[in-house]
């Protein structure tokens, strides 16, 4: 069996069921990304580059579909060259999110085209208008509804998708959302997990422990998106009211959704400026390996996790995963995996004083059995379970792997 995967940043959500293909002797697998992609060992990778950007003098609304049909036009003519020797895939699966498969089902019209749909943008209900510090304009609700051009073009396209959560199902019209199939891509479980043993040196030679008052938050980039000009203004009365306590924040500076500030070279820089704390008790990691991330939740008495209605991030499953007691924002994608006072507590996004009261009662009150129902939320989302879920959708024999 024939299966191309394509992701701009390969393997990227990918990961996991290109490691479960790779390894399979009836798989014939290719991989498609972008020069910059950083590729998986043992997977053969396709690099393209599309041969320019977007024109300046083209509509800001249409900008980022030109840049689409730039992108699909690169990956067209990296794979024609294979198409003329023979090479026909039985199965494609892609995250369509930058155009890359416009044009597949014109170069493979017998191949079977999976999307992996991750979202689909709205003006109002989710996050574009969620934050009244950052209204939503007229004109910025007009480029979202055009730039939707796109993923209705992939949705019409495409035989089947997957969607890594119920609600980033619903979002989808409802026109297309019977072949469009609900399955997280997976984290690693069984590689987290709680140690009562663990310890973290910190950037100026602190240490800190498990059982220690420990306040953690985990984004990819420290952005309002993730909630982290909620968290920085609540962190002043934190540190007063727990003069014991201290706080690590894993995030870079950089900006993976919505915009950078306009007054500052990043967001750190700015709610620093406009919320000065003792940076001896609050640490800031920047992006840092794997096994810091597990040592960073290990020592966790209280997980913070925030994010508007958005997609829903690995770090808050990965935390569930690693028993920390998460404090989350009651915001529909955390809905889906957290009940108050269940497996985690939910508190209003905007309520810096709510935040400040469930994180002292985390860190005044460990509560095992909520640590560990949070465990077993977490297993749900286990790579195993994600990687069948996918073999199912793409019509890989499980007879084979077994064999």
């Amino acid at each position: 069996m024939r299966v191309l995967l394509i992701h701009q940043n390969f393997p990227g959500q990918l990961c996991h069921i290109a490691n479960d293909l790779k390894a399979r002797p009836d798989v014939e697998l290719l991989a498609v990304g972008r020069d910059t992609a950083p590729g998986l060992p043992g997977v053969r990778l396709l690099r393209y580059r599309p041969h320019r950007g977007p024109h300046p003098a083209t509509h800001p609304y249409l900008l980022s579909y030109e840049d689409a049909v730039l992108h699909g036009q690169a990956v067209l003519r990296a794979l024609q060259p294979l198409a003329g020797r023979g090479y026909r895939p039985d199965v494609i699966l892609a995250h369509p999110g930058w155009g890359e498969t416009l044009f597949l089902k014109d170069l493979f019209p017998g191949a079977r085209l999976i999307h992996y749909c991750e979202y689909f943008y709205h003006g109002r209900g989710a996050d574009a208008d969620f934050d009244p510090e950052f209204p939503l304009s007229l004109d910025g609700a007009a480029r979202l509804r055009a730039r939707n051009a796109l993923h209705l073009l992939n949705l019409d396209n495409a035989d089947a998708g997957i969607c890594p959560t119920h609600w980033q199902h619903s979002l989808h019209p409802a026109a297309y959302r019977d072949k469009l199939h609900v399955a997280h891509e997976g984290i690693r479980t069984e590689l987290l997990g709680p140690d009562p043993k663990a310890a973290l040196t910190l950037p100026n030679g602190r240490t800190v422990r498990a059982g220690q008052k420990v306040v953690t938050y985990v984004a990819r980039n420290l952005e309002p998106y993730r909630g982290f000009h909620v968290l920085m203004r609540a962190l002043p009365a934190l540190l007063r009211a727990e003069p014991d306590c201290q706080v690590v924040i894993v995030g870079g500076d950089g900006v993976s959704y919505g915009n950078a500030p306009t007054d500052a070279a990043n967001w750190r820089e700015k709610l620093l400026r406009e919320n000065p704390m003792d940076l001896n008790r609050v640490h800031f990691l920047g992006k840092v390996p794997y096994d810091v991330y597990r040592k960073v939740l290990q020592v966790s008495a209280a997980h913070v996790y925030l994010s508007y209605p958005f997609v829903l991030s690995w770090s808050l499953l990965e935390a569930m995963a690693s028993g920390c007691r998460v404090v989350a924002s009651d915001t529909a994608p955390v809905r889906e995996v957290m009940r108050d006072g269940v497996n985690g507590h939910l508190v209003g996004f905007f309520d810096g004083e709510a935040w400040v009261e469930r994180v002292r009662d985390a860190l005044r009150d460990d509560r095992p059995a909520m640590r560990q129902q949070a465990r077993l939320t977490a297993e749900r989302f286990s790579v195993l379970g994600a990687q069948a879920a996918y073999r199912s959708l793409l019509g890989v024999s499980e007879l084979a792997m077994v064999e």
